[in-house]
């Protein structure tokens, strides 16, 4: 082992003695012998944590090792595509070459940062770009991989935070946006941030070709005519409202297209896909009712066409075909995601599928040149697959499977179920629960699990290592979808804006009272959890509800709303000041200040478990250590596990397993009777 390897090591060692003296006296009548202990790796900085007994990470292990694959692009002119995978002894995810269904990966990139999107050179293939971030910082940069050589070229500037966005149709040359990060602004913070959007050679990255300069964040997309004159661009403002803007390739003219000029509807308008004639585009929008349906816009009339208005989901995803024959869409119905197919040169009209494989679709993609669309499929019996469907045969094919370690029946796990209680307003909220299988009787203890956004949603899906929770400590979870979350309309979205933000903690308190109300559920043994703004809720409900719950866990959240908006990256802060109100306004200021977990830590009297990662633009890693030092103080027992190379969230195996052994050690200790 290296010196500075023995000293973090010594170290950490020193971090669990010095907890174990600030904690009350474990269950156990005597600490485990130091060779017992799973010892936490170099990059993970823990405060009063207790020692992880090696029987744990044992017990855990048939749960910490599901590897899906992700779909990341088809080969232009082959029946081959690139897919995310964590190969077996990795820790991070990488992209590999699968050049038949259910034949061998072969790894394509490597390295200390996981990889998950790509794309083939669209000409003949004969490289990949992909991008990738250091250490969870998210200032992705873009390289050039030579598939002959393996030689990793880079692309962009450091200095700015950069997305792939696609290739032209006549040449195989890239759109890539561009916008500064706040470590090269001077007071390392920005007021203004634009974005850029650069015409790039692979081939000669130097001299790329600046296509448009455009004002402030949320920019994303290019969406490009067959004749490489015109791209369609969309601009987020909120999670209800964003612009679709039509910018031109040689001059950079721009205009916007939805909402057109003179409108004053607020609603949310993302591009989608040029159809071949160059004048037609697909969007997705909410604006003529409640829920995002497909629409074609003519660019030249502006005449809407609404073409899912019969279905009352949302659509979430879209796919054209190259030959502009099939539209692929997904529909959120009710957190779960299905596949419909459109026959455009038919009017859009719907095309029967045959029967898929069950689960929740995810990403899908047709083949160039080819009516085979590629599709993922997760579901609660396993994590993410990769299948095909000949949309014109009906034939479907799988291309991968997911992995299970031994003596782990994925098909025994249950599928989730939908559950509603009534809100203090009279409202029906709803969430997913798992509920442990039948050999665990009596009343069972409650994970309450809150996902972040807030304009995000809990869909149906693979638990992944929260399976051990459910399938060998006999936990019922559940994972609620309180206001201000997506897939219940807009108007639902909406509802824990700015003042009204603490409505959505009300929720949790309803569902508190709705587990009080469940035979076989145990309203005395809940804990909270959650991560990001899910963070945020469980730090509020330990605020508020500190009597009804026996612990909290917070994931990179927010624990002060006024300093997370002036520490947060500034291409995100003024798209954050949309959800949750603007800083810079006295009364909002005021408001913010008063309802943030910071301000009432002393209202937090249950054991609390923090997780932060030290590289987070998102939620900067300040917010997990102000809450920590506050609640502490008062002495209510904190857990405090920071990793210092991963950003909001972790991405890496060995810092996510550690993560999880100390999720469950927590979990047994305020728990147990």
């Amino acid at each position: 082992m290296p010196p500075i390897a023995q000293r973090l090591a010594v170290l950490a060692i020193a971090l669990f003695v010095t907890a174990c003296a600030q904690l009350p006296a474990a269950p156990e009548a005597a600490p485990a012998p130091a060779a017992a202990l799973v010892q936490p790796n170099a990059n993970l900085v823990l405060q009063g944590i207790p020692p992880i007994p090696q029987a744990i990470a044992d017990r855990v292990a048939r749960y910490v090792d599901f590897r899906g694959h992700g779909l990341v692009d088809w080969h232009p002119t082959q029946r081959q595509m690139l897919v995310a995978h964590r190969q077996v002894g990795d820790t991070l995810t990488q992209i590999h070459l699968l050049k038949s269904p259910l034949g061998a990966l072969e790894q394509l990139t490597s390295g200390n940062e996981p990889v998950s999107a790509a794309s083939f050179e669209p000409r003949d293939g004969r490289y990949i770009v992909f991008s990738r971030s250091a250490g969870g910082n998210e200032a992705g940069q873009i390289y050039r991989l030579d598939l002959d050589t393996r030689q990793v070229t880079l692309l962009t500037d450091p200095d700015y935070r950069n997305a792939n966005l696609g290739w032209l149709w006549g040449s195989s040359r890239l759109i890539v946006s561009s916008s500064p990060l706040d470590r090269t602004a001077q007071g390392g913070r920005r007021e203004q941030v634009n974005t850029t959007y650069w015409l790039v050679d692979p081939l000669q990255p130097a001299q790329r070709r600046k296509l448009v300069d455009l004002p402030g964040p949320g920019w994303f997309g290019a969406s490009l005519t067959r004749d490489d004159q015109w791209m369609a661009v969309t601009r987020y403002v909120a999670a209800t409202e964003s612009q679709v803007w039509l910018v031109n390739l040689a001059s950079g003219e721009r205009r916007q297209l939805l909402p057109a000029a003179g409108e004053t509807l607020r609603a949310a308008h993302f591009a989608g896909d040029f159809l071949p004639d160059n004048r037609r585009l697909l969007v997705a929008s909410d604006r003529a009712g409640e829920f995002r349906e497909s629409m074609l816009l003519d660019i030249q009339t502006g005449q809407l066409q609404r073409l899912t208005g019969d279905v009352p989901w949302d659509v979430s995803d879209g796919a054209l075909s190259r030959d502009g024959r099939w539209q692929a869409l997904q529909f959120n119905v009710n957190g779960k995601d299905e596949l419909r197919l459109l026959d455009v040169a038919a009017g859009f009209k719907p095309r029967p599928l045959p029967g898929l494989p069950a689960g929740s679709i995810g990403s899908m993609a047709f083949r160039p040149g080819a009516d085979e669309l590629a599709f993922t499929v997760n579901s609660a019996q396993g994590p993410s697959q990769v299948f095909t469907v000949d949309v014109a045969s009906g034939q479907v094919a799988q291309w991968t499977r997911a992995y299970a370690p031994p003596g782990v029946d994925m098909a025994q796990f249950s599928d989730q179920r939908i559950v509603t209680w009534p809100s203090f307003d009279g409202r029906t909220i709803s969430g997913l629960m798992n509920m442990p299988p039948p050999r665990f009787t009596g009343k069972r203890p409650v994970l309450i699990d809150i996902h972040g956004g807030p304009e995000a949603q809990a869909k149906v899906g693979f638990m992944g290592r929260y399976n051990y929770l459910i399938q060998e400590m006999g936990l019922a979870v559940i994972q609620p979808n309180v206001r201000g979350s997506t897939g219940f309309g807009k108007g639902f979205t909406d509802l824990d804006n700015g003042f009204q933000r603490e409505d959505a903690v009300k929720d949790i308190g309803a569902l508190l009272d709705w587990i009080a109300r469940q035979p076989d559920l145990d309203a005395s043994r809940v804990v909270v959890a959650g991560g990001s703004y899910g963070g945020y809720m469980s730090l509020a409900v330990s605020v508020h509800f500190a009597d009804r719950i026996a612990g909290a866990i917070d994931d990179v959240g927010i624990s002060h709303f006024v300093t997370f908006l002036n520490n947060t990256e500034s291409y995100r802060r003024d798209l954050r000041r949309v959800e949750y109100g603007d800083e810079r306004d006295p009364a909002m200021r005021a408001f913010l200040d008063r309802i943030s977990p910071l301000t009432n830590a002393h209202r937090i009297r249950k054991p609390l478990f923090v997780v932060q990662g030290k590289n987070d633009p998102r939620v900067p890693y300040t917010e997990a250590e102000q809450i920590v030092e506050r609640v502490r103080a008062n002495g209510t027992p904190v857990w405090y596990l920071r990793a210092e190379n991963e950003g909001h969230g972790f991405a890496r195996k060995e810092n996510a397993d550690f993560r999880f052994y100390a999720m469950v050690k927590f979990l047994e200790s305020v728990l147990a009777r």
